[in-house]
């Protein structure tokens, strides 16, 4: 399982131009499920995520975390970054997992991440046209990858 970390002052997500859902101080998280990744993933990133210290303290040190500042999280599903853009000039999406695997383990994040302390989990949806909004914190951008050692 992949994800894009930005935190940010705010953000939104515009849902098939209706739909809006909106965020104040936190992180958009950008989430790719990849072939083979299960709920082990989506546990450990969930918890990487609510309690990663990557907002200032009083002091302007990155010690606090999402959980610690009562920040906001907006996910959004994002098949691109398993884009493998190696060979030629059109990349694959071929390691991202299908819908019928992505869908419940991109459901099963955004419950895990729900459980921690956190003000409001808003999501995008599932495989629809999204226009993204947001106002970059920092800029503090951050790449995870569950199956990178060292998680």
């Amino acid at each position: 399982m992949r994800a894009v970390l930005q935190r940010v002052q705010s953000a939104s997500v515009e849902i098939a131009g209706k739909d809006t859902r909106s965020i104040g101080r936190g992180l958009v998280v950008l989430l790719g499920v990849m072939e083979g990744d299960t709920q082990s993933d989506a546990q450990l990133l969930a918890k990487k995520i609510a309690q990663m210290r990557i907002f200032s303290d009083q002091e302007g040190k990155m010690n606090l975390s999402l959980e610690q500042v009562g920040g906001e999280a907006l996910v959004v599903s994002n098949f691109t970054l398993g884009g493998d853009w190696r060979s030629g000039r059109r990349p694959s999406f071929i390691r991202s997992a299908r819908p019928e695997q992505a869908v419940p383990l991109y459901e099963y994040f955004i419950a895990q991440l729900g459980r921690y302390e956190i003000k409001s989990v808003q999501t995008g949806t599932f495989g629809a046209d999204m226009q993204l909004h947001l106002i970059n914190d920092g800029p503090v951008t951050l790449m995870m990858d569950s199956r990178m050692e060292g998680v």
